[in-house]
């Protein structure tokens, strides 16, 4: 079975931030609108659907960019269906993969 190291870049989804002050100090905070973000809320959580692409044109890459796959936000379909072709490519890239097999990398 394989493995795969992630990485998220929550900044590229709709977002504010701001300074809370905390018992240790004032903290820079994130805040994620769930419905501007199609976040959903389950049984036992909040949920984002994301989707890995697997990069199948490694050429555009640095030749030590491990990088095997990028992550998406996988919208719902009726949301899916309503977004323009511009607004489906301007989708922010939230992040990367690596698939890790035996070890060694794919």
């Amino acid at each position: 079975m394989a493995n795969m190291s992630i990485k998220l870049n929550l900044a590229g989804l709709v977002h504010a931030t701001r300074i809370e002050k905390g018992q240790s100090g004032e903290q820079e905070c994130i805040i994620i609108p769930i419905g501007k973000n199609n976040l959903f809320k389950g049984e036992k959580g909040l949920y984002i659907d994301l989707t890995a692409i697997e990069i199948k044109d490694r050429s555009k890459f640095a030749a030590d960019q491990k990088d095997t796959h990028l992550v998406k936000q996988s919208l719902p379909k009726e949301v899916f269906e309503k977004l323009t072709d511009d607004e489906k490519r301007a989708m922010p890239i939230l992040g990367n993969a690596i698939l890790w097999t035996g070890g060694n990398e794919a």
